[in-house]
């Protein structure tokens, strides 16, 4: 088995690549090739952190816009990061694997409340811990709270699993000669505007000299292939 190049990794999946070809709620296929591939990781002594989006159910700033007050819709989409993670650790469990959710809202019914201490704790003892609720505050995307959960369990790299296979100098769904980057620098992504994370989650991964691997979720085995250090995707790193 090849050595992992990340020790200790972030991985951000978003919560519409999770409803697969349907849009909207959960593909339990889809998630289970996903889990099949995060045991996977774990079973190579890899220390996995997972912040999971919601928007396969509510995107506050979209779907609230206009009838809902955006600090409320904001909660409500952490609400939804919840179910997503809820069903994640579920699929997990039923793999054999050692998994805990911790939530940056206090949900102790379902979750534990998030404390860095004790995630770092279950990852050292490699469980997985998946983390919900984004940021706990409104105004911020879970590709934030991505970034604030890699920069406070001191990952070695934030693996950032999305409908797309890379960074693209345009939008390949609307031009058809849009150019990938293999690498670029945080300072080009925000100097273009380029759709990798938002801004904010872009400038703290910069601050925190955290490196983001941009890559497709469709083959799952890419988060794999990322951790052992294969060539896939973009890098978004320091120059």
């Amino acid at each position: 088995m090849d050595e992992p190049k990340y020790k200790r990794v972030l991985l951000k999946i978003s919560g519409e690549a999770l409803a697969g070809d349907k849009h909207f709620g959960l593909d339990f296929k889809v998630m289970g090739r996903v889990a099949d591939v995060i045991k996977e990781c774990a079973a190579m002594g890899v220390q996995m952190g997972v912040v999971i989006g919601g928007g396969n159910f509510w995107r506050g700033v979209k779907n609230g816009e206009g009838y809902i007050e955006r600090s409320r819709a904001d909660h409500m989409g952490m609400l939804a990061t919840t179910m997503n993670c809820m069903a994640m650790a579920d699929v997990l469990e039923q793999k054999g694997v050692d998994v805990r959710v911790q939530t940056a809202l206090e949900i102790r019914a379902v979750a534990e409340p998030y404390i860095r201490a004790r995630a770092i704790r279950h990852l050292e003892k490699g469980r997985v811990v998946v983390f919900g609720c984004g940021t706990g505050n409104p105004y911020f995307s879970t590709d934030t709270a991505a970034v604030l959960r890699a920069a406070e369990i001191d990952a070695d790299v934030i693996l950032l699993a999305k409908n797309i296979d890379g960074v693209y100098d345009s939008d390949p769904a609307t031009n058809a000669n849009a150019v990938k980057f293999d690498a670029i620098t945080y300072d080009e992504v925000l100097k273009r505007h380029l759709a990798v994370m938002d801004s904010t989650a872009t400038s703290m991964s910069m601050d925190n000299h955290i490196p983001v691997l941009v890559f497709a979720l469709k083959d799952p085995y890419n988060i794999v292939r990322a951790i052992r250090g294969e060539k896939i995707g973009t890098i978004v790193k320091e120059d």
